[in-house]
C-alpha cells in the first residue's frame, strides 16, 4: 500500500481546514457554511428582503408593478454558480499555495497514520508528524419519527422559514419549546413575535408524531400538542428538520488513535491549545467540545494552529464576546452575555440592563411596523459598568454587531459607549443613547434614526 509522509495532515475541508491548510467531502471544498449553510442562506435571505424593498418602493416615488413576481429557478441557480465559484477558488488556493489534496474519508490506522480509498479504489495511507481534525458536523434527524428520514431535508429553522416567507412562500415552524435556545430569550421572542406579525405560522409546544407521503407527493404530518395532549395534522410540500447538529466522527475510527470524545455529545474532547488527549492530534470548529459552532471561529482557531505548529506565534483562540447573528427577516446581532447568563454569572443584583425600542428612519416613509425593534445593553452594576452583553434586533443586525464587539473585545464601559458620537442617521447610534434601565421600570423610550 502507498504511504505518504507530510509535516501536517488536516482531515476536513471545511471552514476551519481550509484555515489551517492553506497558512474531502461529497459537496465541494469548502464545507457546510460554503455549500449548504451560512452563504446560500445569505443569498436567499437577501433575495427575500429585495422584496421588501421592492414593496416599499412606490412610498419613494419609484413605479413599480405590484406584485411583484419572484423565480426560484432563476435564484437557486444564481446561488448555486456563486457557491461553485467558491468551490473552485478554495481549490485554487491549496494549489497556489501547495498543499495536497486528496478527496476522500480517512480513517485512522494509528496516532500518526490514517487510511483512505482513492476514486479508482486504491487504498492510500497518510502519514503525518501533526494532524488537525476539521470534519466538522451534520445535521440531526429525529430518527425516532416515522417518516423523518425518509421525507424530511434539514437546515436552519427560523432562518429558512424566514426568507421563504419573504419570498412569497407558506411557512410553517414548530416548535416543541423555546426558539432560540442559547440565545438570550427576550431577543427571541421578539424574533418570534415578528414572524408571526409578518406571515410565519408558529405552532408552540408541539412535537412531530410522524410524516406519510401522499399519493400526490405531498407529505402528512401528524403532531401533538404537548400542553393539551390534542392531535392535529397538516398537509405540506417539504419538511425541514432543524433539530441540532452530531459531529461527524463516525468514520474516523478514533479508538484506533486513542483520541477521545464527550460520551454524551460525541465531540472530541480538546484543551485550551485545540489538543486532543494525543498532544499532536488537534480538533478545531464544530467537532470539538466546548466550542461555537460558527465559520468564523473554526476560521481563526485554524490560523492560529497553524501559526503556532509552523513556530510563528504562541496566540491561543479567544472564544470569549464572539459576536454571530440570526438571518431572520428581522436580524438579531448579539455579542457577549445574555441577560439570563449575565444574571446566573454575577446575580441579579450585580447586573444592570439599558434598553431601548427604536424605529429606523427607512420604516418611516412607508410605514414599516417596527415594533420589535430593540436594543439591549447587558452590563455589570458596579462602575465603572463593564458590558458583558449587546444585543440588537432590526435592520442589518450583524454589521452593526460587529463594530460593537470590537469594542466588548477591549473591554468597553457603559460610560465610554455613551460616549461614543453616533453616525446620524442611522440605527446602530441608537445603541449609544441606552439611557432607560429596566431596573428603573420605566418603559424604554421609542426613539427614531
Amino acid at each position: 500500500m502507498e504511504r505518504q509522509c507530510y509535516d501536517l495532515l488536516v482531515i476536513g475541508g471545511g471552514s476551519g481546514g481550509l484555515a489551517c491548510a492553506k497558512e474531502g467531502t461529497r459537496w465541494g471544498l469548502g464545507g457546510t457554511c460554503v455549500n449548504v449553510g451560512c452563504i446560500p442562506k445569505k443569498l436567499m435571505h437577501q433575495a427575500a428582503l429585495l422584496g421588501g424593498v421592492i414593496r416599499d418602493a412606490p412610498h419613494y416615488g419609484w413605479e413599480v408593478a405590484q406584485p411583484a413576481l419572484h423565480s426560484w429557478r432563476k435564484m437557486a441557480e444564481a446561488v448555486q454558480n456563486h457557491v461553485k465559484s467558491l468551490n473552485w477558488g478554495h481549490r485554487v488556493q491549496l494549489q497556489d499555495r501547495k498543499v495536497k489534496y486528496f478527496n476522500f474519508k480517512a480513517s485512522f490506522v494509528n496516532k500518526h497514520t490514517v487510511c483512505g480509498v482513492l476514486k479508482g479504489g486504491k487504498e492510500i495511507l497518510l502519514s503525518a508528524e501533526h494532524i488537525v481534525i476539521a470534519t466538522g458536523g451534520r445535521p440531526r434527524y429525529p430518527a425516532h419519527i416515522e417518516g423523518a428520514v425518509e421525507y424530511g431535508i434539514t437546515n436552519v429553522a427560523l432562518e429558512c422559514a424566514g426568507f421563504l416567507t419573504g419570498l412569497g412562500l407558506d411557512a410553517t415552524i414548530m416548535i416543541r419549546s423555546i426558539p432560540l435556545r442559547a440565545f438570550d430569550q427576550q431577543m427571541a421572542s421578539l424574533v418570534i413575535e415578528h414572524m408571526a406579525v409578518h406571515g410565519t405560522r408558529i405552532l408552540k409546544g408541539c412535537m412531530p408524531l410522524r410524516v406519510e407521503k401522499l399519493p400526490d407527493g405531498q407529505l402528512q404530518v401528524t403532531w401533538v400538542d404537548l400542553a393539551s395532549d390534542r392531535k392535529d395534522m397538516g398537509t405540506f410540500d417539504t419538511v425541514l428538520w432543524a433539530t441540532g447538529r452530531v459531529p461527524e466522527i463516525g468514520s474516523l475510527n478514533l479508538e484506533k488513535a486513542d483520541v477521545h470524545t464527550n460520551p454524551h455529545t460525541q465531540k472530541i474532547l480538546v484543551d485550551a491549545q485545540d489538543a486532543t488527549s494525543v498532544p499532536h492530534i488537534y480538533a478545531i470548529g464544530d467537532v470539538a467540545e466546548g466550542r461555537p459552532e460558527l465559520t468564523p471561529t473554526a476560521v481563526m482557531a485554524g490560523r492560529l494552529l497553524a501559526q503556532r505548529l509552523c513556530g510563528r506565534s504562541s496566540d491561543l483562540m479567544d472564544y470569549d464576546n464572539v459576536p454571530t447573528t440570526v438571518f431572520t427577516p428581522l436580524e438579531y446581532g448579539c455579542v457577549g452575555l445574555s441577560e439570563e447568563a449575565a444574571v446566573a454569572r454575577h446575580g441579579e443584583e450585580g447586573v444592570e440592563v439599558y434598553h431601548a425600542y427604536y424605529k429606523p428612519l427607512e420604516f418611516t416613509v412607508p410605514e414599516r411596523d417596527a415594533s420589535q425593534c430593540y436594543i439591549k445593553m447587558v452590563c455589570l452594576r458596579e462602575p465603572p459598568q463593564l458590558v458583558l452583553g449587546l444585543h440588537f434586533l432590526g435592520p442589518n443586525a450583524g454589521e452593526v454587531t460587529q463594530g460593537f464587539a470590537l469594542a466588548l473585545k477591549c473591554g468597553a464601559s457603559y460610560e465610554q459607549v455613551m460616549r461614543t458620537v453616533g453616525i446620524h442617521p442611522t440605527c446602530a447610534e441608537e445603541v449609544a443613547k441606552l439611557r432607560i434601565s429596566k431596573r428603573s421600570g420605566l418603559d424604554p423610550t421609542v426613539t427614531g434614526c
